[in-house]
């Protein structure tokens, strides 16, 4: 039986506790957790053997987790030149706002349909529900690139801020 450290018993209890609220927002369970694992953990590239081995899973249980998320795009997979095994790693250094960039298109898609139903049903009270609806989401849509660049100089001041010698 493996032993588990005080770092990786607080690091896995904090996965699982991460991975239900990824769940409860639309995540598949056992994704959820590889993206908590690999967003917490500190190594920058992981094996798939690696996955199980810090999740305590099987390999199995990692194989379709991970070409899930690679799909999604919250994971990039690479081979290492003369490496046989692939490896895994977060997507991009700024995850989170290139997930959000990666949702237009559903909000597209949004957009689309309940302007298509507004202009469907007219001046009617669900007409009316949708054609608002399509509206925020063309707001949204437009809005989004706007709230990105503000995080990308909140980010680079937080950055500079971090590396600044203290005084």
């Amino acid at each position: 039986m493996r032993h588990t450290t005080r770092h990786e018993q607080v690091l896995l209890h904090f996965v699982e506790r991460f991975a239900l609220v990824l769940a409860e927002s639309g995540l598949p369970r056992m994704p959820a957790r590889v993206f908590a694992y690999v967003l917490a953990d500190d190594a920058e590239r992981y094996t798939a053997a690696e996955l199980a081995s810090g999740l305590r899973v099987s390999p199995a249980a990692i194989s379709g987790a991970v070409r899930y998320l690679v799909q999604l795009g919250y994971l990039a997979k690479e081979r290492v030149p003369g490496q046989r095994t692939d490896t895994y790693h977060i997507y991009d250094n700024d995850v989170w706002g290139t997930i959000t960039m990666q949702q237009d298109s559903v909000l597209e898609g949004y957009e689309s349909i309940t302007a298509e139903g507004a202009q469907l049903l007219g001046d009617t009270p669900g007409g009316r529900r949708l054609r608002e609806t399509a509206e925020f989401f063309a707001f949204l849509r437009a809005e989004q690139p706007k709230i990105i660049e503000r995080w990308h100089e909140h980010r680079r001041m937080l950055r500079s801020k971090e590396s600044s010698p203290a005084r």
